[in-house]
Order: C-alpha cells, then sequence, then structure tokens
C-alpha cells in the first residue's frame, strides 16, 4: 500500500498539500476507539477516484481508509476550498521558478454530461440532454491558472469577466505578485464590445476572433494549447462525465486535475 499511495502522491506533492490541511491529531480522552485515517491515505483514494473515474464504493481497501471515510474526507475539504488553495499553492511554486508565461492566456470551455444538480442544463450541442460546462483560463504554453464550472447551456461569454477576475496573484521570480496577462486571446463565442472594454480596462489586450472577419486557421494559431490542456483534463477520467450531483464537488475534482497538471510540470 504504501509504494502505491506514495506514486499517487509523491513526497513534494504532500508537503505542499499538508501547507493547506495541516495533519489533525485526535486524543481521546477515555482512550480506546479506532486509528484515525491518515490524511496522505485518503488524498492517495481520492487521486485514485479522480484519475480512474471509478465510484467512491469501488475505491480499494489497499489504500487502508473505507470508502465512507475517504468521501467524508473530500466533502469536508471541498467545503473547506482546500483544493483551490492547494491549486494556487502550486501556482506559486510555478511562478516563483518562472514557469508561467503571462504575456499570451487563452479562454476556452468543454461540456460534459451530467446527472440532475445544480448547474446543469441542456446542452445545445448534444442534442439537449442535460450537462455541465468546465470553463478553463491557460497560460501561453498551456498550463491551467483559473477554471470554474456553469451549466451546459451557458453562454461561454457570460463567464469571461468572473474568470479572468477569479486569477490569483501569483509569486513572480522577480517583483510583486501578478494576476493579469499581457494578452487573452478566445475564439468568436467571446466576441462582445463590452467584454473587449472591460479587458482593456484592466490593461489586457483582447485578442478575440470577430464573427464574419476572421477565419478558423488564422484562430487556432495561439489557442491550440488550451485545446491541448482540455484533453489532458481528459486524463481525469471522473471528469468525462459529471456523477456529482453537488456542484462543489464537480469543481473540486475540476479544481484538483489543474492542481495535477500543473504539478507534473513542477516535477520535470
Amino acid at each position: 500500500m504504501a509504494r502505491l499511495v506514495e506514486r499517487l502522491v509523491p513526497d513534494e506533492l504532500w508537503e505542499l498539500f499538508r501547507r493547506v490541511v495541516p495533519e489533525t491529531v485526535v486524543i481521546r480522552p477515555q482512550g480506546g476507539g479506532r486509528r484515525r485515517a491518515g490524511d496522505r491515505e485518503c488524498l492517495a483514494a481520492i487521486v485514485f477516484v479522480a484519475t480512474s473515474g471509478c465510484t467512491w464504493r469501488q475505491v480499494p481497501p489497499v489504500f487502508g481508509p473505507a470508502w465512507p471515510t475517504v468521501y467524508r474526507r473530500f466533502a469536508r475539504w471541498s467545503a473547506d476550498r482546500v483544493w483551490a488553495r492547494l491549486h494556487r499553492i502550486v501556482l506559486d511554486e510555478l511562478g516563483s521558478r518562472g514557469e508561467l508565461d503571462w504575456s499570451r492566456f487563452a479562454i476556452d470551455s468543454v461540456s460534459v454530461r451530467a446527472l440532475k444538480g445544480p448547474l446543469t442544463g441542456p446542452n445545445p450541442t448534444d442534442r439537449g440532454k442535460n450537462g455541465s460546462k468546465i470553463h478553463l483560463v491557460t497560460d501561453r504554453s498551456g498550463l491551467p491558472v483559473a477554471v470554474g464550472i456553469s451549466a451546459a447551456n451557458t453562454h461561454d461569454s457570460l463567464a469571461l469577466r468572473p474568470l479572468v477576475a477569479s486569477i490569483p496573484p501569483v509569486r513572480s521570480r522577480r517583483g510583486p505578485r501578478r494576476r493579469r496577462p499581457g494578452k487573452l486571446h478566445a475564439d468568436k463565442g467571446y466576441d462582445y464590445p463590452h467584454l473587449r472594454r472591460w479587458l482593456r480596462e484592466r490593461g489586457i489586450t483582447p485578442r478575440i476572433a470577430r464573427r464574419g472577419k476572421e477565419t478558423s486557421r488564422r484562430l487556432g494559431r495561439h489557442r491550440w494549447v488550451i485545446e491541448r490542456t482540455m484533453s489532458w483534463l481528459a486524463g481525469c477520467r471522473r471528469l468525462h462525465r459529471r456523477y456529482e450531483r453537488k456542484a462543489e464537488h464537480f469543481l473540486a475534482f475540476t479544481a484538483l486535475a489543474t492542481t495535477l497538471i500543473n504539478y507534473r510540470r513542477l516535477t520535470k
């Protein structure tokens, strides 16, 4: 079991995780009781669920904690926004090493089928079947910087403002923290004057394809990196379809997937 846990949660990732969730020691004055399941074992089981796409009941007993314990720990960490804080810490590590390229960002979305629950709706590109949408902002090399979710029938343009505004202040190799890119590339779904004006007011140069004027061939010159990132997200099989009825749980899996993508860059 130790080898599997260390493979899913390497020492460096575990040290980063401990900065947002310190291990809690439970002391029972009366003595007795069961030993508290370790946070690292629970985190490894959650990563296994995210990457394999299995259900909570299919968590192998080799991890140690039973699946109800793993799910309760996941739900509590999601409510405490642990995954968002972990993503931000990994971004700080990338920024301090100069791995983030702020010269050009890209924004896009992908839709997945979903069960009933908040932030779901009829997908206009999938015969009206119920679904959710994952919105993503990446840097020039395709590293995810901000992520959000919405109903599948939400127009992409409605997600630009909150998603760009949610970019956290990231540590730089030199100078103060930074949270605004030089340019933002987007497809024709974001071609609205008020969005261009909003970006310029924040010192971001919009590079949005204009409907009826620019071809798809020119559009893909700089936006292919975010399409590649979407394929990286597919490596998290739990995101192939939304099984979580609670929106915060689905958002937690997307944040965990983007964190793992950025962590792989740290280990290169």
